[in-house]
């Protein structure tokens, strides 16, 4: 028989700490919504109510028509230290009428988007640039003398 040595075992801890760091962690952020859940709300049926019930509270409404509500989810995959992946993003949109009626739901997933690029500048702000010594030299002279510039409580400023 075999005895397994002290390298044996930190050599088998370490293969599986590996491993278990190779493993992707998954995460899933906001409101993925399943096949059976969306089925559930009928077009000209269900009701702002039922639509809550079923799918919860929307992640947000329209800005310009409170009478559409958005359930947004993403599923991510994150290994090691790499970026995460993002695996799954559905957006479902739900349209109520007037009366508060679902009007209409379809889904959006990920080819829906588009890519938005980002201007990287920055914003001039007022002013001028000093260095060290600007900010030091501008600076004498600014302050009271006498007492550091403290007061004694009591004692009247002159």
């Amino acid at each position: 028989m075999v005895r397994p040595t002290l390298r044996h075992v930190f050599a088998a801890g370490f293969m599986g700490l590996a491993l278990a760091a190779c493993s992707p962690s998954v995460d899933t952020r906001g409101n993925l919504a399943d096949k059976d859940r969306l089925q559930q709300i009928q077009p000209g049926v269900s009701t702002r109510d039922d639509v809550a019930a079923v799918l919860g509270t929307p992640s947000t409404m329209g800005t310009f028509d409170p009478n559409t509500w958005y359930y947004i989810g993403a599923r991510t995959e994150k290994t090691a230290f790499f970026r995460p992946d993002t695996v799954e993003r559905k957006i479902v949109v739900v349209k109520f009428d007037e009366a508060g009626t679902v009007a209409d739901v379809h889904q959006l997933d990920q080819n829906a988007g588009q890519e938005v690029e980002l201007v990287e500048r920055t914003t001039p702000t007022a002013g001028r640039d000093l260095n060290f010594i600007e900010q030091m030299l501008g600076n004498v002279g600014r302050f009271s003398g006498g007492n550091g510039g403290f007061r004694q409580p009591g004692v009247p400023r002159r």
